[in-house]
């Protein structure tokens, strides 16, 4: 599994340091370099990064001021000179927190936890079954396993939780992408769903199904898709 990791560290001799760290692991592609909180920002829309290489003190703000703009947070090893954010950090989810200068045996220990609950989750991109989602001044760190379904609204999506539908400022598609295949479903092209939160299936005509879900929404499940929703709700 390729795990696509992107540096934010305003040094470029520390970014060359944990560019040497990464190299012996063929699992780390990294996807970019950047020195600033803005350009992070514009890297990590772009290129949808598993990891952040995460410096906290940097020329616009700090790490944490760019977790706060995210609409979804990858995993996070915040690296620094500086031991009073390490609550914080945790208190953010971070995988590790290194202390600069990073040892070489400190850094393998903090992949070797990457690498161990990656396996243990799935490939595609989602770490600890956690999403990070801020809609306007309100934010939320919600487990996976709460969320119903995703519902498209044009190039964005709404998150369906709870008594909550916080807006998703990204397309379904981007979405899917990183949501465990086994337990969420594209039923049509406006909906993802939790098959867990499938409350009762219901056929009509040849080959069409209803899907009754937990909080009483009805979903349609589209031709194309019923074989495959078959298939993987069949023993």
């Amino acid at each position: 599994m390729k795990i696509k990791t992107l540096i934010v560290e305003d040094s470029r001799l520390a970014q060359n340091e944990l560019l040497t760290l990464c190299e012996p692991y063929s699992s780390l592609t990294v996807v970019g370099k950047a020195k600033t909180l803005a350009e992070a920002k514009t890297l990590i829309i772009k290129q949808q990064p598993d990891l952040l290489l995460l410096d906290i003190n940097l020329p616009d703000g700090t790490g944490f001021d760019l977790l706060d703009q995210l609409q979804w947070v990858p995993q996070v090893i915040f690296t620094t000179a500086y031991d009073e954010f390490a609550i914080q950090a945790f208190e953010r989810n971070a995988l590790d927190y290194l202390l600069k200068p990073i040892s070489e045996q400190r850094f393998n220990q903090a992949i070797e936890k990457l690498t161990a609950q990656s396996t243990a989750t799935t490939p595609t991109g989602l770490i600890d079954h956690k999403i990070f989602v801020k809609d306007n001044d309100r934010c939320w760190l919600i487990d996976i396993q709460q969320v119903r379904y995703f519902q498209s609204q044009g190039n964005h999506c709404q998150i369906h939780f709870g008594e909550h539908k916080p807006m998703v400022y990204r397309p379904l598609t981007q979405v899917e992408q990183r949501l465990p295949p086994k337990q969420f479903f594209r039923v049509n092209r406006s909906y993802i769903i939790n098959i867990n939160c499938v409350k009762h299936i219901e056929a009509y005509g040849h080959t069409g199904l209803v899907l009754t879900m937990d909080d009483g929404e009805d979903i349609d499940v589209s031709r194309r898709h019923t074989s495959h929703l078959k298939q993987a709700l069949s023993l």
